[in-house]
């Protein structure tokens, strides 16, 4: 399993005559699989919510779809499976996928009952995920339907952050219109993985399996995007990195003891792209081809049992002209469209928790005209529905806001399920 890294400026051109100017660096990462590469077990941990309101067809649904991933587990897989209401319990510790049909019976003798402790489930979840993430891809699936009216959200966080420490992946489910997106965002954000919102209970065996084909593409763990700049090159100060593929997260950036910025990535997918925005301003530069920086991830190869890889360091040039011309780069404009649509619908969901609706209306046409630039036209349709129903006077319903939110992270163009 190797590593390609592909960095390129939003305009490969400088103006030699600017005092200061500022560049998009888009940085395509992605695992190449090689004929001799082995799978790599899989370590599933589904935390899932059987309170009182998943009674009836939602937890039969969610149960049905647990049971079919169990189904496409090999024996070298591992699963567990912690489940919550107020309270949280193991109902199959970690363990070999050697037996199915015995933890399809401990599946189906669930039942609904109870309030909701988000946080329970999850700190129990991650400590199971935990044993058995040695040589293996470690990712969880969060269910849940409700607010976490028995817990603390902001444990929540604080334990999403310990399994990103830990190199384990957390994606969330919203089942139904009910559930806390700001919290589930920010747990799936956090985990690096994806927040799925299953609208009916009949499209929870579907998304169950879209997730788990997605993880079975990951070909490498603990990724960082390592990244230094040359003197008189810096980081915007405000939101300098953000993921733009598969979703748009905001990502954190940390320095390293040799000075280089690091950027967590997580999992690798093979021939699926993770593509990295740096907001960088340049100062003025002699003209011809000038470094600007320098890029390389460093990751782990479970499937190789080996730790602390590094792809080779490249360079990143910038052509400094004395008769500036424009060279944009349309993969990284697309990111930078990619960027603003999530930033835009972020900036409407403030206004709208401010009670300002005009406000909140305009963010959002703005944002279906940025979807409609890069060619999302399904984002677009559902921005423009939800601006129009705000200029009417209307509310926004969960399920508008829900829906809102899902189209401004993410184009999705997944694996089918199979």
């Amino acid at each position: 399993m190797k590593v390609s890294l592909q960095p390129a400026l939003n305009d490969g051109n400088l103006d030699a005559n600017q005092l200061n100017s500022q560049r998009q660096l888009g940085i395509s990462i992605s695992a190449i699989a090689e004929n001799q590469d082995r799978n790599v077990p899989l370590n599933l941990c589904l935390i899932l919510d059987h309170s009182g309101s998943m009674n009836g067809r939602s937890l039969e649904t969610v149960k049905k779809a647990a049971n079919r991933l169990v189904d496409r587990l090999n024996p070298s897989d591992r699963l567990s499976i912690v489940v919550f209401d107020h309270r949280a319990k193991v109902l199959v510790p970690s363990q070999s996928v050697e037996d199915p049909e015995k933890i399809k019976q401990q599946i189906n003798r669930l039942s609904a009952d109870g309030g909701t402790a988000i946080d329970e489930g999850l700190r129990l979840g991650i400590e199971e995920l935990a044993k058995g993430k040695k040589d293996t891809v470690s990712q969880a699936f969060l269910l849940t339907d409700g607010e976490n009216e028995h817990g603390d959200n902001n444990r929540c966080l604080k334990f999403a952050q310990l399994a990103a420490s830990y190199n384990l992946t957390l994606n969330t489910l919203g089942f139904g219109d009910n559930w806390n997106q700001d919290v589930l965002e920010k747990i799936a954000d956090a985990g690096l993985g994806t927040l799925s919102y299953i609208q009916k209970p009949e499209q929870a065996v579907d998304e169950f399996n879209r997730l788990f084909s997605r993880i079975q593409t990951v070909g490498l763990t603990n990724a960082y995007l390592l990244f230094s700049l040359m003197p008189n090159v810096r980081l915007a100060e405000l939101k300098p990195v953000a993921q733009v593929s598969p979703d748009t997260i905001e990502l954190p950036v940390q320095q390293e003891t040799d000075g280089r910025f690091a950027v967590r990535l997580g999992d690798l997918m093979k021939d699926a792209e993770r593509v990295i925005l740096a907001n960088i301003y340049l100062g003025q530069l002699p003209t011809g081809e000038q470094a600007i920086a320098n890029v390389q991830v460093r990751y782990d190869d479970p499937a190789a049992n080996q730790v602390g890889l590094f792809t080779p360091n490249i360079p990143v040039y910038a052509h400094v002209v004395k008769n500036y011309q424009a060279d944009p780069n349309p993969q990284v404009q697309q990111s930078i469209l990619a960027l603003a649509k999530y930033r835009q619908t972020q900036l409407a969901e403030t206004k709208l928790q401010q009670g300002d609706r005009t406000g909140a209306a305009t963010m959002l046409q703005t944002a279906a005209k940025t979807a409609l630039q890069m060619g999302d036209t399904g984002a677009a349709t559902v921005l423009q529905t939800s601006a129009t129903q705000l200029q009417s006077g209307g509310d926004l319903s969960e399920s508008d806001r829900k829906k809102t939110r899902m189209v401004s992270k993410t184009v999705l163009q997944d694996t089918p399920p199979q």
